[in-house]
């Protein structure tokens, strides 16, 4: 998948574009739907398809006391995306400038520096442009008078609820990992960079990756099994989110530590995806490093046997 940062960045030799439009933060089931709909348009015509999306949540810039956290990282929603098939990725700077197009100026200067698109596909209640000024009533408008056509496809439901990135935020916070990996239509998992820690971990015997998870959704505090892959090889992963009461000094920080079963070597700078899989208990404080340690060799034997 080719990422580009301007339209006019398209090598199209001429063939017609198929648009998807969106934040897809999560790439959900729903946002599936636009993108397969863009893939098979652009299959049937002869044309490339591609996925416009933002660097940024909207909100950022127009409303940033509204900035709800984030079901993924950038990293994680380009690869989710290209993992869809899709020909290009057109990834927007959402900022100030860009924030105050109107949702026609926005389209027309697409089908410009594009040329010629085919068709755009968004979900049926997107809204887009300075002031939510577009729809999908004002892409058919432009579509009539440009040429393309325009998917406003409704959303996807699962078991009698709407998939949606603000429901499945919800279940993380609620702990429902299963329900939110179901709606996502893959493993609900968190991904981060790996950053320096106070080494805590190490001085107890276990070191963990410390993943800044800045800006992101987090399930409930305590610590759950999960896995990773590395290297081409899966690991089974001790997953912390919480505050180390026992061992937190001074001011605390809420922590996503990544112990990960087997692995020698430094993870420090590198992204890492973890998958999370069942809560094995709540985060609690312990009397001493001592209990701690006891604790976390349970902790490890019941992600090592797949409790």
């Amino acid at each position: 998948m080719k990422i580009i940062h301007a339209a006019n960045e398209l090598k199209t030799n001429g063939k017609k574009v198929c648009l998807a439009i969106g934040f897809f933060d999560g790439v959900h089931l729903g946002h599936q739907q636009i993108i397969r709909q863009t893939i098979a348009d652009a299959h049937q015509h002869n044309a490339i398809s591609v996925v416009l999306t933002f660097d940024r949540h909207p909100n950022s810039v127009v409303a940033p006391d509204k900035v709800p956290p984030l079901i993924y990282s950038l990293p994680q929603k380009l690869q989710a995306i290209e993992s869809l098939g899709a020909d290009g990725l057109l990834l927007i700077q959402f900022d100030k400038k860009f924030s105050e197009q109107t949702g026609e100026e926005f389209v027309r200067n697409l089908a410009r520096d594009f040329g010629k698109i085919h068709s755009i596909c968004v979900g049926a209640d997107f809204v887009f442009g300075h002031k939510r000024s577009g729809n999908v009533a004002l892409l058919k408008k432009l579509g009539s008078e440009i040429g393309f056509l325009v998917h406003g496809l409704a959303a996807v439901s699962l078991d009698g609820q709407i998939v949606s990135s603000t429901r499945i935020r919800e279940m993380i916070r609620a702990g429902d990992i299963d329900a939110a990996s179901q709606m996502l239509g893959r493993p609900y998992a968190i991904w981060g960079r790996v950053i320096e820690g106070d080494k805590v971990g190490h001085q107890l015997g276990f070191p963990t990756a410390n993943l800044d998870a800045t800006g992101l959704v987090l399930p409930p505090n305590g610590v759950y099994s999960g896995c990773t892959k590395l290297k081409g090889q899966f690991y089974r992963v001790a997953l912390n989110v919480g505050f180390r009461p026992t061992v937190a000094t001074g001011k605390s920080e809420l922590r996503v530590e990544a112990h990960v079963l087997d692995f020698h070597g430094d993870l420090y700078g590198e992204n890492l995806e973890v998958e999370i899989g069942e809560k094995l208990r709540d985060e609690r404080r312990f009397d001493s490093k001592e209990e701690l340690q006891k604790q976390i060799v349970r902790d490890i034997a019941k992600v090592r046997n797949g409790d």
